[in-house]
């Protein structure tokens, strides 16, 4: 399985924020954002900052898909 962020981007449009600005109100750092653009794993202490900025839940900015 791997992980896929589209859901965080397409919510970023929506609340009409960038990657920048995401990393910046979070606290989180650019190298994580780069990782999720890759779909990478990060920590999961970055994914809840992320979902305290943008009022959503975890499934709301992720999934989990099949190879």
């Amino acid at each position: 399985m791997t992980i896929n962020y589209n859901k965080l981007w397409k919510l970023l449009i929506d609340k009409g924020l960038n990657k920048t600005k995401l990393g910046i109100s979070a606290g989180v750092s650019t190298s994580t954002i780069s990782k999720m653009g890759r779909n990478e794993p990060v920590a999961m202490e970055s994914l809840i900052k992320i979902c305290k900025v943008l009022e959503c839940n975890i499934g709301d900015i992720m999934d989990l898909v099949d190879d």
